[in-house]
């Protein structure tokens, strides 16, 4: 499989892109120019983006290390996860429980809930949609617990032979979840009442169990890179097609999310929209692709800030805009959408030299110490 160091170039454009989507989509919950209105409106799909990077990316990474040592290594995959995501969540955290004035909204989630991972379980979005965006880190963190220990259970036996159809059948238990929940609960209701959303939320659009899309969708993919030769060459040969391919489908994936909340969005949306940015995913580490080709600087740094922008873009947005409000300034033109998005820049440089770079140091002493073999990437 070829190894992650040599795709970055692809998969940072990727990773731009989704905290682009992000921040226009949420963005639309400040004051804001209008234009960000119907430009933000399929931004939700960005979080969907991440999932299939992250699917993509770990498990290629758990992959490669079963072929190449025969086993995972639990405790660096865990050590590792934990240094690069845990420290910068706990300050996100820090910051919203002990300073008031950084939360966009006014209510919280039960602490214990961020502290678990388990917020986006029973998230109330209408009257506790402070830090709600966390939802999609309590997936993720869901995931990097489950997978490798998923991997240890079916190494050995004839399942991983069958690994393609499971993560189908992962991916169909979702598509079955949402409709299931559908017909049990939103069919005939109100869509323009706030009790709709807020349950549509809850039961469909937050929970784990109606989220793996995304996530199974980049595990497949990693699975098929590394163990099919077919399948491989079939990406490195045909990168730029696959990436138009990718566009017309999330084109068409759009237009059936058009509504994001109707039946046929809330079962099938999901789906399609992981699909087509699964394609656009292999179309990113296909070596005949110009997205492979192609280095940015720009997209690689805001790629290597995704992850701290995505975590404190809405409450520095919101201060921005507080501070603009309070000297009598405009909060919704360009120049003040310009102001906050300078500011998120800063407050993802400001993670990365005050919390990730001393952290990431720490994560090398303690694997130096306690691996035998020198852990693999990620």
């Amino acid at each position: 499989m070829t190894k992650i160091s040599e795709r970055l170039y692809g998969l940072d454009h990727l990773r731009a892109a989704a905290i682009l989507l992000v921040l226009m989509f949420h963005y639309r919950a400040f004051n804001h120019p209008d234009w960000i209105d119907s430009i933000g409106r399929f931004g939700w799909t960005g979080v969907d983006l991440f999932f299939v990077l992250s699917g993509f990316l770990i498990s290629g990474q758990l992959f490669s290390e079963i072929e190449d040592k025969g086993k995972i290594n639990l405790k660096a995959f865990y050590i590792k996860r934990f240094f690069r995501i845990v420290p910068a969540y706990f300050f996100t955290i820090f910051l919203y429980f002990s300073f008031p004035f950084f939360r966009e909204r006014e209510s919280l989630s039960p602490l214990w809930k961020f502290l678990t991972f388990t917020q986006n379980y029973g998230l109330d979005v209408i009257s506790a949609g402070t830090f709600s965006h966390a939802w999609s880190l309590c997936i993720e963190e869901q995931f990097y617990l489950i997978l490798p220990l998923l991997l240890l259970m079916i190494m050995p036996s004839t399942l991983f032979r069958y690994f393609i159809v499971l993560i189908i059948a992962f991916i169909g238990v979702s598509v079955a979840a949402r409709l299931m929940v559908w017909n049990a609960l939103m069919a005939g209701a109100d869509t323009a009442s706030s009790d709709f959303w807020k349950l549509w939320y809850m039961k469909i659009y937050y929970p784990t169990h109606t989220r793996l899309d995304g996530l199974g969708t980049g595990v497949l993919t990693g699975y098929l890179m590394q163990y099919s030769a077919a399948f491989k060459k079939m990406v490195n040969n045909n990168g730029n097609r696959l990436f138009f391919l990718g566009i017309i489908l999330l084109g068409a994936s759009f237009r059936v999310c058009n509504e994001q909340a109707s039946e046929t969005a809330s079962i099938f949306g999901f789906t399609m929209v992981a699909v087509s940015y699964g394609i656009i995913v292999m179309a990113a580490v296909s070596e005949s692709s110009f997205l492979y080709k192609t280095k940015s600087y720009a997209t690689s740094q805001l790629a290597s800030l995704s992850y701290a922008v995505y975590l404190s873009h809405k409450g520095i947005i919101h201060m921005v805009q507080e501070g603009l409000g309070y000297f009598k300034l405009e909060t919704s033109d360009n120049i003040s959408l310009m102001i906050c998005l300078f500011a998120c820049i800063l407050g993802g440089l400001f993670y990365r030299f005050l919390i990730e770079k001393p952290f990431s140091i720490i994560k090398i002493k303690v694997l130096k110490k306690i691996v035998p073999y020198p852990p693999f990437s990620g």
